[in-house]
């Protein structure tokens, strides 16, 4: 049995807190790859995109969670009744998530679909495992392009289970470059960080229910110069949908 790597926390600091888009009732944040969502246990773990939007917000509430090594879109609450009505639409699936990823090989065929369970791996935390007893866990996947030995993905988990799209791309045969916990040596030595990124987040705003759209540009580590992302990267948010 592999031994994971020792967690050494050391979280960018610039910039402090990339602030996409804020009103009464909740805060759209730009969180970087390296900072948790939430404190962890262990006291030098208190930094996190929530520890920074509470030393803003102080009423600030979690409604979702993205990983330590993910970046992108990342929702707060600012009210009460707001983090009821976010948490809502997220456990009735209705928050629709995009993700792009680079994976090791080529990803084949064009597009499809993973409905694998998954459960905690109780002898390797805080590592997850395909199960077939495991929480029910689906994802879609589109290719956005190829490399020599990488693709380009988009996407599309309508669950959120933990470590669902590293889990899932794992289970394919094309875990996602740099990723620590589920890719073999040479996935892991080709990139600096995980290549995962959440790029796109709609849901409805909480009082007025005006669809909001957010965009969330893909670093270049992962898009490695695509054509694709000359008209599809670029930031925005919100982007009201009536």
């Amino acid at each position: 049995m592999t031994e994971l790597p020792p967690l050494v926390y050391d979280p960018p600091r610039e910039p402090w807190l990339t602030v996409l888009h804020e009103d009464r009732d909740l805060v759209v944040i730009d969180k970087p790859a390296g900072l948790f969502s939430v404190p962890g246990v262990d006291p030098a773990h208190h930094d996190s995109a929530y520890a920074r939007v509470l030393a803003r917000w102080p009423l600030a509430q979690v409604v979702h969670r993205l990983d330590l090594s993910t970046s992108g879109l990342l929702v707060f609450a600012l009210r009460r009744k707001s983090e009821a009505a976010l948490r809502a639409q997220f456990q009735a699936r209705t928050v629709e998530k995009v993700y792009v990823a680079r994976v090791s090989g080529n990803l084949q065929p064009d597009s499809g679909e993973v409905d694998l369970g998954i459960e905690p791996d109780l002898a390797r935390p805080p590592l997850q495992r395909v199960s077939a007893t495991g929480r029910q866990s689906h994802t879609r996947w589109t290719v956005i392009a190829r490399e020599a030995a990488s693709t380009l993905v988009e996407l599309r988990p309508t669950t959120g289970r933990q470590h669902q799209l590293r889990v899932h791309l794992a289970a394919l045969g094309h875990p996602i470059l740099g990723d620590t916990l589920y890719g073999p040596p040479e996935a892991l030595a080709a990139a600096d960080r995980l290549c995962l990124h959440a790029h796109h987040l709609a849901l409805n705003h909480p009082y007025s229910e005006d669809r909001l759209v957010f965009q969330s540009p893909v670093p270049s580590l992962i898009t490695a110069g695509s054509a694709w992302f000359t008209t599809h990267n670029a930031p925005s948010g919100p982007i009201s949908i009536p």
